[in-house]
């Protein structure tokens, strides 16, 4: 009888850490996989089955997914591309002619361990959701950062574990007249697949005015395509720059569109007033900045219901 509990105990789920939480409302999280797998152990112990453990309902099609909320999938790391000194772009390779298969804002998590202890965080891929054969993260490393001593080891043709997708931005082509995005650092990633999302359909005719806020022009992410992308017609591209000494050494493309300081009322304020329409607002940064901007928001007469926040 003390064998069988034995083998009974061996089979029992083992709680996560908390570094196994990404901390970005995942669903499911792996607390949440856990608390199921509990409570099919449970069963399976109550009525003495180990075959009630194994999972009988995933469908074939689920087996043939790339990449799925509840498995890790590996991916080789194609190439690095150093953005500032402190951030890179990671492309990842996969199969061709296949794709993630995310939609607009959704984001995946990576997996690693970092001193015997398994860190999770969440990435927003840059790539257009509907990229063939590839995806790419933009990573920001911390200093005192779990995932970025991990981050930091990345080299080309190494292998990362993955799951998602995550959230998600509901949007529909033509919704809304006009969007105003605010993005702060790396709370750029969900903007630009939207960005390349609209811009790809032709019959989608919504503005879009982006305000990128970053400490200086040098630490302004993926300059070249954010550059593609304020070609368009319909996109207005528009920089707060914290830490900038003086406008008036940019690129002359820069100058204009440029803002010293950081975002206040005024600012968000006059930025609203420049939308054709009434805007839909999405915010993505730190939360101080996404709280600060909401305030700025709430002064002038935004309800939630015109407002999203990453």
């Amino acid at each position: 009888m003390a064998e069988t509990e034995d083998v009974w105990l061996s089979l029992r789920p083992q709680e996560p850490l908390l570094t196994q939480c990404c901390g970005s409302g995942c669903k499911p999280c792996v607390f949440d996989i856990y608390e199921r797998e509990l409570k099919r152990w449970k069963r399976a112990k109550a009525k003495g089955d180990q075959s009630l453990l194994s999972q009988r309902n995933e469908s074939k099609q689920n087996d043939l997914q790339l990449i799925g909320a509840e498995k890790w999938s590996a991916f080789q790391i194609e190439c690095v591309e150093q953005q500032t000194a402190d951030t890179c772009l990671y492309r990842f390779q996969l199969p061709s002619g296949c794709h993630l298969g995310l939609t607009v804002g959704q984001h995946i998590v990576a997996r690693g361990i970092v001193s015997g202890l398994e860190v999770q965080r969440a990435y927003t891929p840059v790539s257009p959701v509907d990229a063939e054969g590839y995806f790419e993260v933009l990573i920001k490393i911390y200093e005192d950062g779990l995932m970025s001593q991990y981050v930091k080891t990345w080299k080309e043709w190494d292998t990362v574990c993955w799951r998602g997708p995550f959230g998600g931005f509901s949007y529909k082509q033509n919704q809304n007249e006009q969007l105003l995005l605010f993005a702060s650092g790396t709370g750029i990633a969900p903007m630009v697949p939207l960005l390349q999302y609209i811009i790809a359909n032709e019959e989608d005719e919504t503005f879009v005015t982006l305000v990128g806020c970053f400490r200086t022009f040098q630490d302004i992410y993926m300059k070249p395509r954010l550059q593609e992308l304020a070609a368009y017609w319909n996109v207005k591209m528009l920089f707060v720059l914290s830490q900038e000494q003086d406008l008036e050494t940019l690129p002359w493309s820069y100058r204009e569109k440029s803002y010293r300081g950081r975002v206040n009322g005024d600012m968000v304020k006059d930025f609203v007033n420049s939308c054709r329409r009434k805007p839909f607002v999405v915010v993505c940064g730190s939360i101080t900045f996404n709280k600060d901007v909401l305030n700025y928001l709430n002064r002038i007469g935004f309800s939630e219901d015109l407002c999203f926040m990453f």
